[in-house]
C-alpha cells in the first residue's frame, strides 16, 4: 500500500509540474492542479484560498467540487475558522472529523454534516517565508495511511503553487510596465501625428496625463470631473485611442441634450412599433459601441429611471431594446463625465448611490483653465496654429493683449478660448491682435487690462511661434533700455511684476547679466 501511495504521489506531482509549466495564467494553473488531484487521488473537494491585501481577508481563488455559489461564500477573516488559523500560524492543520471540530465553519456549505465522518487537511502556501494563502482538501489517501503522508504531499503542492504565484506576479508586473510604456509611446506618436493629445505642461495637466496613461490600457470605468469646457471629451477620446479598443467605435452621448422621452431609445434602441413613430428597428448607442467605448457626457442629468437600466448594463453587460423581451449581451467600456457634484446629488436623492459607486471606479479631475495659467500661452499658440491651417492667416498677440489673456479667468475654459481665437482671427484686419481689439470681443475686467505696448512695425517672421515673437520683443526692449528691466517694462507697458515673470519664463536672467557686463566694459 505504501509503495502504491508513493507511486500515486509521484505521478500526481509530475502531472502537476507539467500543468503549471504550460499554464498561461494563475486561474488555469490552479484549476489544473486541483483537477489532477481529483483525477489521480480521488479527492472530492479542494480550495486554494489567497489573501487579498485590499480587504484584509482570505477568499477562495480556485476550487474543485464546489459550485459557483459555494465558492463565493468562501471568504474568511484572518481570525476565522481553520483557514484563518492555518494562515496566521503558517502551519498545517488536520481535522479527523469535521463534525467534531469547532473551528470548521463549513462556510461554503459544500460538506454536508449528515454524510458521516469527513477528514480535512489544510496547509499554508508560503512565499518568501510569509503565508500568502491556504490549500485545503478532504483526506487524500486511505485511513490506514498516516495523515502525515497527506500533509507532506500537500506541502510540496503548496510550494509549487507559491512558486507559480510568484512567477505570475512578476509576469503581471512586467506586463503592466510594458502596457504603460506602450501607452506612453502611443501618446507621443499621437502628439506628432495630429492625433488627440493634451496641450499643456502645467503640474495639474501632467498629473491628468499620468492618470489617463495608467487607466487607458485597463477596462476600468472612468469618471471625468470638471467645469464645462475644460476638455473632458478630449480626454475621453485620448483614453479610447490609447486602449485596446482603439480600432472599434467611440460613441459620444450628451445626456443633457436629448429629451428624457427619447433618451432611453437613444441609449438602448427600440423595436419597430415600440411606440408611436417607431417605424423601424433602431440600434441604441450602446449596441453601436459594441467592442468599443461609449462616452456619456453630463451623466448627472440622467433620469433616475434610466439610471437603473445603466446600472444593469454596467453590472451584467446586458440590455433590452424598447419593445423587446430579448436580452442582448454587449461588450462596451463606459466613460462618463459631469460638471456636477454627484455625491451631493446622491444625498438629494437625485442620483443612485449604487450607480455612483459603479461610475466612480477611477475618477479624474480635469482642472479649470484658471488653475493652470502656465498653459494659457501654449494653448493660445496651439489654437492660432490651428486657425492658421483652417483660415490661412498668421496672427499673434501683442504683449499687453497676451498678458490680459493670461490674467483672464476663462469661465468657459478651453472651449471659450478656442471660440474666441476663431472669432478674432475671422474679424481682425491685421495679423497683430491688440488689447483694444480684444476688449471689443470679450468681457475683460479692469484688473485684467494693462496699457497697450507701443506698436512695433516689425512683421512676424514666417515659422515664428507666439512665444518666439514675445521673447524677441522682450529682448529688443531690454537692449534699448540698457538691460534695465524696469525701463524695458515701461517701454512695453508692463508692470515690474509682469516683466519679472516674463524674464524668468524665457530664462533671460543670464542674457541680462551678460548685457550689463558688456556695457560696463565698453565704458
Amino acid at each position: 500500500m505504501v509503495t502504491s501511495v508513493h507511486g500515486l504521489k509521484l505521478s500526481a506531482l509530475l502531472a502537476i509540474c507539467q500543468t503549471i509549466d504550460i499554464a498561461l495564467d494563475l486561474e488555469s494553473a490552479l484549476d489544473g492542479v486541483l483537477r489532477i488531484m481529483s483525477d489521480r487521488l480521488s479527492m472530492q473537494r479542494a480550495t486554494v484560498t489567497l489573501y487579498d491585501p485590499e480587504n484584509g481577508q482570505l477568499s477562495i481563488s480556485a476550487s474543485y467540487g464546489l459550485t459557483k455559489e459555494e465558492k463565493l461564500r468562501g471568504v474568511y477573516r484572518l481570525d476565522e475558522g481553520v483557514t484563518g488559523r492555518i494562515f496566521r500560524t503558517g502551519e498545517a492543520y488536520f481535522v479527523p472529523d469535521i463534525n467534531k471540530e469547532p473551528l470548521f465553519l463549513n462556510k461554503t456549505g459544500s460538506r454536508s454534516i449528515q454524510r458521516g465522518m469527513i477528514s480535512f487537511i489544510g496547509v499554508p502556501i508560503i512565499l518568501h517565508g510569509e503565508p500568502i494563502g491556504v490549500l485545503n482538501v478532504d483526506r487524500l489517501f486511505e485511513d490506514d495511511i498516516a495523515f502525515e503522508e497527506d500533509v507532506d504531499f500537500l506541502k510540496v503542492v503548496a510550494t509549487l503553487i507559491g512558486q507559480f504565484i510568484s512567477l505570475n506576479n512578476k509576469v503581471m508586473e512586467r506586463e503592466a510596465v510594458l502596457k504603460r510604456e506602450n501607452t506612453s509611446l502611443k501618446y507621443q506618436i499621437a502628439r506628432k501625428s495630429n492625433g488627440p493629445y493634451i496641450v499643456g505642461q502645467s503640474s495639474p495637466m501632467v498629473e491628468v496625463q499620468r492618470q489617463l496613461e495608467k487607466v487607458a490600457p485597463t477596462s476600468a470605468t472612468v469618471l471625468l470631473l470638471g467645469e464645462s469646457g475644460v476638455g473632458k471629451t478630449l480626454i475621453a477620446r485620448i483614453i479610447h485611442e490609447l486602449s485596446e479598443r482603439k480600432g472599434y467605435p467611440f460613441i459620444k452621448v450628451n445626456c443633457a441634450s436629448i429629451p428624457e422621452t427619447l433618451l432611453e431609445s437613444e441609449l438602448f434602441g427600440h423595436e419597430k412599433g415600440a411606440f408611436t413613430g417607431a417605424t423601424n428597428t433602431r440600434l441604441g448607442r450602446f449596441e453601436e459601441a459594441h467592442s468599443g467605448t461609449i462616452f456619456l457626457d453630463e451623466i448627472g442629468e440622467l433620469p433616475l429611471g434610466l439610471q437603473a437600466k445603466l446600472l444593469r448594463v454596467l453590472q451584467d453587460k446586458e440590455l433590452e431594446r424598447l419593445g423587446s423581451n430579448r436580452t442582448r449581451t454587449i461588450d462596451v467600456r463606459v466613460l462618463t463625465a459631469t460638471n456636477r457634484n454627484l455625491a451631493s446629488l446622491v444625498e438629494l436623492g437625485q442620483f443612485r448611490l449604487d450607480l455612483y459607486y459603479r461610475l466612480n471606479v477611477f475618477p479624474i479631475r480635469v482642472p479649470a483653465l484658471k488653475e493652470r495659467r502656465d498653459d494659457i500661452t501654449g494653448l493660445l499658440n496651439h489654437f492660432l496654429q490651428k486657425m492658421e491651417r483652417d483660415y490661412g492667416r498668421k496672427m499673434h498677440f501683442t504683449p499687453s493683449a497676451l498678458d490680459a489673456l493670461i490674467q483672464y479667468d476663462w469661465p468657459g475654459n478651453v472651449r471659450e478660448m478656442q471660440n474666441l481665437i476663431e472669432r478674432v482671427v475671422i474679424m481682425a484686419d491685421s495679423e497683430r491682435i491688440s488689447l483694444e481689439f480684444l476688449k471689443s470681443h470679450m468681457a475683460l475686467r479692469e484688473s485684467e487690462i494693462v496699457p497697450e505696448a507701443p506698436v512695433k512695425t516689425e512683421c512676424r517672421m514666417q515659422g515664428e511661434t507666439l512665444k518666439d515673437v514675445e521673447r524677441k520683443e522682450l529682448v529688443s526692449a531690454l537692449e534699448r533700455s540698457g538691460w534695465l528691466q524696469y525701463r524695458a517694462a515701461e517701454m512695453l507697458g508692463l508692470s515690474a511684476r509682469q516683466m519679472g515673470y516674463r524674464v524668468h519664463k524665457y530664462g533671460l536672467e543670464s542674457m541680462i547679466a551678460e548685457g550689463r557686463a558688456r556695457l560696463r566694459r565698453q565704458r
